[in-house]
């Protein structure tokens, strides 16, 4: 960390603690604490101490000395959800595409972190994870996105690290008989995208019935930087669904019908581009009270067909070398608890169940007989029992959780087209003849913390032990190829038939203060992984071609392929979050300040190397002016130099830079508001250490550089709502 870096974090944690803890001006006569990262708003209410919740849209709630209808902030341009969170304590986002962002959290990202769309998980369409969950929820869309701190609990289902739901849109039911109508709607507009969008929910409801259905459009050209444009940048995003509920005597009964079709959008850190997603969804909600006793249960489908190439948004190689992949996912879910009181505290018992089916074939438009079955129609089924405990004890409020999952992997025979060269179609025929399944059963133990000393200080704590599953990349991809599940660092992989699943221990802790005036939430963890998959050098020969995997990657471009393999991990860091009210004025405005800041280390432990695409330390501040409906406000990040990099991955170290950005908003009435701004306001040249290596040869960013950050562009949003 530099040390103009440490100096800016120190200053901000005196500064928040000299003042004391504020609720935000947000809501000062309520008991909820409504607590602000830079730029945006994150609530943190005490039953809910270990969950921030970010509000996309929302208002803030009448205080006793102003009647004043402010909306909550995100000062945000472009299609990307995922960036929605970095204003989160220790939220990052790995960068590889407009549409295809991933949430990292402390230093974990992909599969490991337990990332759902209205509660259901999504198996990603293709093997290189072109669309995380959250291409499946653009932001028009969402109404909040809920983060948890730390960890996820059991209840919530397997995972390694943290979670994040994002809840969209919908009509809620009312109180009365008469139907009432309601909408919540955006338009949207960036100049350094030349990007257009608009969306949103409209619908009708009263106490027994509600229907709304939803709609966005997405659209933009190549990402502007001080250099000039970034070449297969652009992207088209259309989504569109009904959704329905009807309920009675206690008893709902919810259903959802979604569907999402992305067109020819670019992942330049990809060997190929998105040329489509088409995807559907369908979820079946239950919830009934009897008496004390709640039962929830649900139903999910989801299908998605996927097509990429190497052509369409970048320089065509020749006719023998040009690659369309062709790939599906498909997942069912099913899941049922019950809830009800026991011990003083409220108890959860429950079930859940996913089936998913994965599959892929590479081909050559241009000779029909060449094609590859990368991924073999891989089956997966999961099935977990979980019993979660949530109540006091003595002084100590508790959530105590445990979970048992049984994984359950199978693939099929890999195909080779007779236009396949000889030694592709050996792998293949080794690959066929090997076991082609995996069984697992791991266990998940959670408890979780806290305790109000004071008025002002909540602390908390967590301690658990969480575990995580192969992908079935990380077991079965028996072809040399980039695939690795949006790694994005230009090696080629290898399967490895002997992976075991992670095993992690975690300890997290802090505290929230908050007073009239200012908040501050440190929050210190520790996660020692066992089994941590990581690619290693495929054998002890690095660089000697003496196997026909290396032969196939060497035709590929790389003759030191990696291997995913098990190792020992650590990962360790802290983040916070913070603000103060510098001044209140007599007129009732505001001056605020606030930040988010976060560092993170993660090592191996059998060698000395560190972990893949961590975060570099970072520091986010903003300054604004409020009053009852306008504000403005100006924001600087702050980020260090990353030199802790992977040798093992080739990882490239990256300087830090500073980037302002200005903000504004007008509450025009109680219906309509328009928000803009200015990103990047001195158009500065950066590195994103989180975004992947160009593998677009067009425009102007060489092959192998790190994708460059954006430069100045101006945005512009407009927002209904009633």
């Amino acid at each position: 960390m530099t040390y103009p870096l440490k100096a800016l974090l120190l200053a901000g944690t005196v500064l928040a603690l000299g003042a004391g803890q504020n609720s935000r001006a947000q809501d000062r006569q309520s008991q909820n604490t409504n607590t602000r990262n830079a730029g945006s708003h994150t609530r943190t209410t005490k039953p809910d101490v270990l969950q921030d919740i970010i509000l996309v849209h929302g208002q803030r709630r009448r205080t006793p000395t102003r009647d004043a209808i402010l909306p909550e902030r995100q000062h945000r341009s472009g299609p990307d959800t995922a960036s929605l969170l970095t204003r989160s304590p220790g939220a990052a986002v790995n960068r590889s595409g407009r549409l295809s962002s991933q949430v990292q959290y402390r230093g974990l990202f992909g599969a490991r972190i337990n990332v759902r769309v209205n509660n259901r998980s999504i198996a990603p369409g293709g093997p290189g994870w072109m669309d995380p969950p959250l291409h499946y929820a653009p932001a028009s869309l969402i109404a909040r996105l809920e983060v948890d701190r730390g960890i996820s609990p059991v209840s919530a289902g397997p995972g390694l690290g943290g979670g994040v739901n994002a809840v969209l849109k919908r009509t809620d039911f009312t109180d009365t008989r008469q139907m009432r109508t309601g909408y919540d709607w955006e338009a949207s507009a960036s100049s350094v995208d030349d990007g257009k969008a608009m969306g949103g929910m409209a619908g009708i409801a009263n106490k027994s019935f509600r229907l709304n259905a939803l709609y966005s459009l997405e659209d933009g050209g190549d990402l502007r930087f001080p250099g000039g444009r970034i070449a297969g940048t652009s992207y088209h995003r259309l989504h569109y669904g009904i959704e329905t509920g009807v309920r009675a005597r206690g008893q709902t009964l919810s259903l959802s019908l979604r569907k999402q079709e992305t067109g020819d959008s670019g992942n330049p850190p990809f060997p190929m581009d998105i040329h489509f997603f088409d995807s559907g969804f369908v979820d079946l909600d239950y919830d009934g009270q009897f008496d004390g006793l709640e039962i929830r249960a649900g139903l999910g489908l989801a299908d998605i067909a996927h097509g990429m190439s190497n052509f369409r948004l970048r320089p065509a190689p020749s006719a023998m070398r040009q690659r369309e992949t062709f790939a599906r996912s498909f997942k069912r879910t099913a899941n049922i608890s019950a809830v009800f009181d026991w011990a003083g505290g409220r108890m959860q018992v429950g079930a859940d169940t996913d089936y998913t089916k994965n599959k892929a074939r590479i081909t050559n438009p241009n000779r029909p007989g060449f094609f590859l079955d990368n991924v073999p129609h891989i089956t997966r089924r999961r099935t977990g029992a979980f019993v979660q405990w949530t109540g006091a004890l003595a002084r100590l409020n508790a959530e105590l959780g445990a979970r048992f999952d049984r994984h359950s992997f199978k693939a099929g025979k890999a195909g080779v087209g007779p236009s396949v060269p000889a030694m592709p179609l050996m792998l293949a025929r080794m690959y066929n003849a090997s076991d082609r399944s995996f069984h697992e059963t791991n266990s998940d133990f959670v408890a979780r913390l806290w305790t109000d000393m004071t008025p002002s200080i909540t602390l908390r704590a967590t301690l658990a032990r969480k575990s995580r599953a192969p992908g079935y990349l990380d077991r079965f991809a028996w072809l040399p190829t980039t695939a690795s599940a949006g790694l994005a660092d230009g090696n080629i992989y290898i399967g490895n038939p002997d992976i075991r699943s992670e095993q992690a221990w975690i300890i997290n802790a802090g505290f929230d203060y908050q007073s009239a005036r200012a908040y501050l939430r440190p929050t210190v963890y520790l996660r020692r992984v066992d089994h941590y998959i990581q690619g290693v050098a495929f054998d002890e020969t690095v660089g000697v071609i003496d196997s026909p995997q290396e032969m196939v990657a060497r035709m590929n471009g790389d003759p030191t392929p990696l291997k995913f393999a098990n190792v020992d991990a650590e990962i360790y860091g802290l983040d916070l979050d913070f603000g103060l009210v510098v001044a209140e004025m007599k007129d009732g405005a505001d001056l605020r300040l606030d930040g988010v800041a976060a560092w993170a280390r993660g090592k191996r432990r059998d060698i000395r190397d560190d972990l893949y695409r961590f975060a570099p330390p970072s520091l986010s501040l903003s300054a604004s002016y409020e009053r009852a409906r306008w504000s403005v406000g100006v924001e600087a990040r702050f980020v260090g130099r990353q030199n802790h990099v992977s040798l093992t991955n080739a990882e490239q170290a990256t300087p830090g830079h500073v980037v302002f950005g200005l903000f504004s908003h007008w509450q025009i009435n109680d219906k309509v508001q328009i928000g803009g701004g200015v990103e990047n306001l001195l158009n500065k040249s950066y590195t994103q250490h989180l975004a992947g290596y160009n593998r677009n040869s067009g425009g102007p960013v060489p092959p192998g550089a790190r994708l460059p950050g954006a430069g100045r562009g101006v945005y512009v949003r407009l927002s209904l709502k009633g």
